[in-house]
């Protein structure tokens, strides 16, 4: 597969994909696609369905499989922002906040990633659900506004307000911390919480939480 993303910031990712070759899509996600592009619905079972409901996806699926020959598709965001590309591997998962995920390619697995910590479940701004991608191939998320990324070494942090957390690395921790300050937590305008991100890892921010 070739691709290209333009249009920024009402950004759409082009696919040129061989024939044969399939794209897995949340429903309602494609945007235009030559002819020879057929469309298949499946939830994939039981299991993967409930999964993807619990992230905020829909629990169907649609891929789409190029027949005789190239296929071209695109994929739209649905809100201004940034749609980032993804090479996804056993050594390279991805988590991501809830109805991020745009597209992929078909070796790419969308699952559930639980919050372990009731803490960082309730107050870290993402809830105990967030997605998961791994598996093999390419995938594509869509970013909230601008996306600027950070790479933390081993025990670096970085404190996020919440909500402005959009994706990381696996390899990533997340925690919570309290606003020092009753004064503080009363009116600087900031909550009474922050998330607290410890690498290593690389992490991805986003500029207008939706």
């Amino acid at each position: 597969m070739k691709y290209q993303i333009v249009g920024e910031p009402l950004p759409v990712v082009i696919c040129h994909v061989d024939a044969g070759e399939s794209l897995i899509t949340e429903r309602g996600s494609m945007s235009w696609m030559s002819p020879n592009m057929k469309m298949q619905t499946s939830a994939g079972g039981f299991g993967k369905a409930m999964g993807r409901m619990f992230s905020g996806e829909h629990i169907f699926q649609n891929i789409y499989t190029a027949e005789g020959g190239e296929g071209l598709i695109a994929f739209a965001s649905s809100f201004p922002g940034t749609i980032l590309p993804f090479t996804i591997s056993p050594d390279s998962e991805i988590i991501t906040q809830k109805s991020a995920f745009l597209a992929s390619e078909a070796g790419v697995q969308l699952s559930v990633h639980f919050q372990k910590k009731l803490g960082v479940g309730f107050f870290g701004g993402e809830g105990f659900i967030m997605q998961k991608l791994s598996g093999n191939g390419v995938a594509f998320v869509e970013i909230d506004g601008y996306c600027k990324r950070y790479d933390l070494e081993p025990d670096q942090q970085l404190i996020v307000d919440t909500g402005y957390l959009a994706a990381m690395t696996s390899s990533v921790k997340m925690n919570i911390q309290t606003v020092s300050g009753i004064k503080n937590k009363l009116f600087g305008g900031e909550g009474f919480f922050n998330t607290v991100l410890t690498g290593p890892g690389t992490v991805y921010l986003q500029s207008m939480p939706m």
